[in-house]
């Protein structure tokens, strides 16, 4: 919000973004989308926060420097969604909560106090927007939010996720959506998988989840039914549930987010992805995270650059959600 909250006297509110006119966007320490850095507190709707973490990833990892590159990275995101002309902050009151705690020699230690983390913010009345990290931070956000009941679930993924186990492991950031179902965490008839593609490991690698009734759009049926049907696809299938968006980089085609682990070619250009999202409003999200950059793995920011928009618009979908 802007106009009657508090600044702290250099241009940003107390839950707003800053004021360019005041601080200049290279200004300060780098907080997501601009924000104001503030704790946990209870006059939040949106917590937006880091989970430096990638003990899950087995191959490529590096994705636990995620939330500072895109931290720095979302200096350059402006107030107003141009398509939608979503002005979160106007419609929200958010900020920077900064990172949730992690052991980074410990998965299980990490999950449990990464869940707790969540738990703060959920009791706080606040939704979650985190940022990884591994895939794997989907379980303990997820622990959290769908303790009640399962949630519905859109997940922009390479990736289905749905392994059994990864080197003998039943946690690992690509058997985290079965432990998700599993665990009902999630209802797999409300789960829509997007963008999946590549090689697989067995030829039977997706039995499983489309058993439980995952919807899997590969690349080639979202091309063909295009963002406007695929939206109402998904919204006429969830209707009204509690929904959890889940935004894996890797997604996007290697030529603009090349900075990841799971590299797969032949995926969704950033507008492709942008019009999907845009497509899925209306529907009532309750939190979503963005995850899988790895700068460590490309010489530059193009990858940060683009999750930080891609939060941008993940942000303004919690909007409209609040909102309505």
């Amino acid at each position: 919000m802007t106009g009657e909250d508090a600044t702290d006297g250099g241009g940003t509110s107390d839950t707003g973004q800053a004021d360019v006119a005041v601080v200049p966007r290279f200004a300060n320490v780098a907080t997501f989308l601009r924000a104001a850095h503030r704790p946990i507190c209870d006059d939040l709707d949106v917590a937006i926060f880091g989970v430096p973490f990638d003990l899950g990833c087995s191959f490529r990892a590096g994705a636990r420097h995620g939330p500072a590159q895109i931290r720095e990275m979302s200096r350059l995101i402006r107030e107003v969604n141009f398509a939608t002309r979503v002005a979160p902050f106007e419609v929200l009151r958010a900020a920077d909560i900064g990172d949730a705690p992690v052991n980074s020699l410990s998965i299980g230690e990490s999950l449990e106090s990464i869940q707790a983390f969540v738990f703060k913010v959920l009791d706080s009345g606040a939704m979650p927007l985190a940022v990884g990290g591994d895939h794997t931070i989907s379980l303990p956000i997820l622990r959290a939010l769908g303790k009640k009941a399962p949630l519905a679930l859109v997940q922009f993924d390479a990736h289905s996720d749905t392994q059994d186990k990864m080197l003998g492991k039943a946690v690992a950031n690509g058997t985290v959506f079965r432990r998700a179902i599993e665990e009902r965490l999630v209802d797999p008839r409300r789960c829509f998988q997007l963008g999946v593609r590549g090689t697989l490991f067995k030829a039977d690698e997706l039995d499983w989840a489309l058993a439980q009734g995952v919807t899997i759009m590969g690349m080639q049926q979202l091309e063909d039914l295009g963002p406007e049907k695929t939206g109402a696809l998904i919204r006429d299938r969830i209707g009204d549930h509690p929904t959890y968006l889940s935004f894996d980089i890797d997604v996007l085609d290697p030529s603009i987010a090349p900075g990841t682990g799971g590299l797969e070619p032949g995926g969704l250009l950033y507008r492709d992805a942008q019009k999907l999202m845009h497509a899925l409003r209306g529907l009532r999200f309750i939190g979503a995270d963005v995850v899988e950059v790895c700068p460590p793995l490309e010489n530059g920011s193009l990858t940060a650059m683009t999750a930080a928009n891609v939060l941008f618009e993940a942000f303004c979908l919690l909007a409209e959600s609040r909102r309505s």
